[in-house]
């Protein structure tokens, strides 16, 4: 990823809930609040970023369930989250949540992975034949 503004995959943080975003969100996927626009005093409001945005669709969308049953202790949780490359490296995990379910209790855990186009046309920096092959 890229932190140079107006590339994709550049991030800010969300004024709202300091979540990292992308810079090119105009809602933030975490808190859902609608983002303001940047402007100079003075100047008319121009949008933050300049990559040029499609639709949003969402790529992969996983939905679970489980349930306590009637019977035994508590159960603990922890929802954990891990990103890996083609390669299987580890780019990002992160614990989303924790807590606990009692006797009855039911949680349901949603995962959307959602991409959105953009004119960043730039190509990966290694080449593809760098991987190690056996």
């Amino acid at each position: 990823m890229s932190s140079r503004p107006g590339a994709a995959g550049a991030t800010r943080t969300c004024p709202h809930c300091k979540t990292v975003i992308l810079e090119s969100a105009s809602r933030c996927p975490a808190c859902q609040h609608f983002l303001k626009l940047d402007a100079a005093p003075g100047s008319p409001i121009v949008a933050r970023n300049t990559v040029q945005r499609e639709e949003t669709t969402t790529a992969l969308q996983v939905e679970g369930r489980i349930r306590h049953p009637s019977e035994g202790g508590a159960w603990e949780y922890s929802v954990v989250l891990v990103i890996r490359d083609e390669d299987g490296k580890e780019l990002n995990r992160q614990v989303v949540g924790v807590g606990a379910l009692l006797v009855g209790d039911e949680r349901t855990f949603s995962l959307a992975v959602e991409v959105t186009p953009t004119s960043d046309v730039r190509r990966p920096t290694r080449s593809p034949l760098s991987r190690g092959r056996h």
